[in-house]
């Protein structure tokens, strides 16, 4: 009897068959697939499963607890999701790279040592970024190749890290990381930039918005919710975490600001929300570190939505700035609907999953005594519910009239977000049940008369300020710098400068050795040529004369 079945296998066998299916046939393959690879998830006991040696090295492929299953169910159901909005698409590499995709992130969760850890870290760049590359255009091959450099580096880090861990301890297991130590910062470096933490950020944004309508789903809830994970495994308590999660949290709000592009806007509000969970592991309580799990496994079903709601209007319009759109509710009232239901949630409004996970983290902070951290929280909660839960969906499909006169999304489109918002509500109307699959116990209220009082001020007020400086809040027709700026621009720069140099060096060496070589041969020429010292001597010919008889005599006695 077969103790262990790894979901990711089963997922990676499965999804390259859909390389030779095509038509109905293929379509159905990609709703069972995912249908038994959830069942997987949802039948696994918790237990170390996988274990085997490898040049010496204990290696668990399978390690199942509360923590790595609260991001695997959730890994299942977006993964379900996704292939459910991605039906109407006929491109088998891109189905086959999402769900392989999927695969890698899940054997991240499951991963009880170092090595598969990295293994499977690798493997999600390797497929992640065919997500990006498949729009087809050149704007999104050098947004894909910048993602595959910087992940690249990500990876390099992870595996140093690796290798100076293992000399220094003598084990790979992958648990929380001891402070102190080359290892200890270059393992937590190449999980920051998974989790986009600035200024390692710039990837997700400066990618995200150039991969394809449907792999973009897959893309806002794997790799940030991957690091997060890892942080929550190997890194809880360490205090830098806290600084760098609030300055996440406000970082991302304040480029939203000066987003034109829909899906920019929502990236850089994927860096504002991880903000939270990175700061919630840093804070390490019991408090702080399930409301990391459960803000996780919110943000990526409503950020997959609000994803899904861009993604539908751009490929019914084939338009992505808020400068070029308005107006269209009335010809996508489905798509606008399920959106809002999004931007409900990540604006944390009561009764939607937001609510039940974010102020968990703000909450976290306040009993942890750090009164800077919850007022940094607070202002990115505003900032959210200013740009994702008004600018956006305003200049999109209120405000002025564009003069689009799209169709609405289609059915397999709708039904995917339909999924995803009911699950959004759900969660905020009954957070029990997401309470109840997290890492520890959870003795929390969300809905105590404080919470929701002071989240409905908060909402309030920044929906008042936003209609009164609705003149001064869209979109602008302009591109923002960050710092993607150095390796975009400055390294471009450098390369060539770099490139110059070495062409320099390379001209100078050539001419030096050419130099050296024509001085060489004119000393040996002088010595050893037919005028020379060596020729007028008479060991000279005596050799010439010796070794022409040696040849006669192999000639002569060696023919048989």
């Amino acid at each position: 009897m077969i103790e262990w079945i790894h979901p990711s296998l089963v997922l990676i066998v499965g999804s390259l068959l859909l390389a030779f299916l095509k038509g109905r046939l293929r379509q159905a393959w990609m709703l069972i697939l995912p249908v038994i690879v959830l069942l997987l998830i949802l039948g696994l006991e918790p237990g170390l499963y996988g274990q085997f040696s490898f040049l010496g090295l204990e290696l668990t492929a399978g390690r199942v607890d509360r923590l790595s299953l609260v991001f695997a169910y959730v890994f299942g159901i977006i993964l379900l999701v996704g292939a459910i909005y991605a039906l109407h698409v006929n491109d088998r590499i891109q189905h086959v790279a999402a769900f392989c995709y999927a695969a890698s992130a899940l054997g991240v969760v499951f991963a009880g040592d170092l090595v598969t850890l990295y293994v499977f870290w690798e493997l999600m760049v390797i497929t992640s970024v065919w997500l990006i590359w498949r729009r087809q255009n050149p704007v999104s091959y050098a947004a894909g190749m910048r993602y595959l450099l910087v992940h690249a580096l990500g990876g390099v880090l992870l595996l140093a890290g690796v290798v100076v861990y293992y000399a220094s301890t003598g084990s790979i297991a992958f648990d929380q990381i001891q402070i102190g130590g080359p290892a200890f910062w270059l393992i937590l470096i190449a999980f920051l930039i998974n989790a986009a933490v600035p200024p390692l950020h710039a990837w997700l944004a400066d990618a995200y918005p150039e991969s394809t309508v449907t792999g973009a789903i897959f893309l806002s809830a794997l790799t940030t919710k991957t690091a997060v994970y890892t942080l929550i495994r190997g890194y809880p308590g360490t205090e830098i975490l806290v600084w760098l999660g609030a300055i996440m949290a406000l970082y991302g709000v304040v480029y939203a600001v000066l987003a034109n592009d829909i899906r920019r806007l929502l990236a850089y509000h994927i860096i504002s929300q991880v903000g939270y969970m990175v700061a919630g592991v840093g804070m390490g309580t019991l408090l702080a570190l399930n409301g990391a799990a459960s803000h996780a496994f919110t943000h990526i079903l409503y950020k997959a939505l609000l994803f899904m709601g861009a993604g539908a209007v751009i490929h019914m319009t084939g338009k992505a700035k808020l400068t070029e759109l308005g107006g269209i509710y009335k010809y996508m009232p489905w798509t606008f609907v399920l959106y809002m239901v999004g931007a409900f949630s990540i604006s944390a409004f009561p009764l939607f999953s937001g609510f039940v996970s974010k102020t968990m983290v703000v909450e976290a902070a306040a009993a942890d005594y750090r009164p800077v951290i919850f007022l940094m929280l607070l202002c990115a909660s505003a900032g959210t519910f200013l740009h994702t839960g008004l600018k956006l969906p305003w200049f999109t499909f209120m405000g002025p009239d564009s003069g689009l006169r799209p169709k609405e999304a289609p059915l397999n489109m709708l039904i995917a977000m339909g999924i995803a918002a009911f699950l959004c509500i759900f969660i905020g109307v009954y957070p029990a049940a997401l309470y109840a699959i997290l890492p520890g116990p959870v003795d929390y209220n969300a809905y105590t008369t404080g919470h929701v009082l002071k989240e409905l001020q908060l909402l309030l007020f920044t929906g008042l300020g936003f209609f009164l400086l609705l003149k001064h809040v869209g979109g602008e027709a302009k591109i923002s710098a960050d710092t993607d700026w150095f390796y975009r621009k400055g390294g471009r720069r450098l390369v060539g400068w770099i490139g110059e140099l070495i062409v320099g060096i390379n001209r100078r060496t050539r001419t030096r050795v050419s130099e050296l070589l024509a001085a060489q041969a004119e000393r040996v020429d002088r010595k050893h040529g037919r005028d020379g010292k060596l020729a007028r001597s008479w060991p000279t010919g005596s050799m010439a004369m010796w070794t022409a008889v040696l040849l006669a005599a192999l000639l002569l006695f060696g023919i048989r």
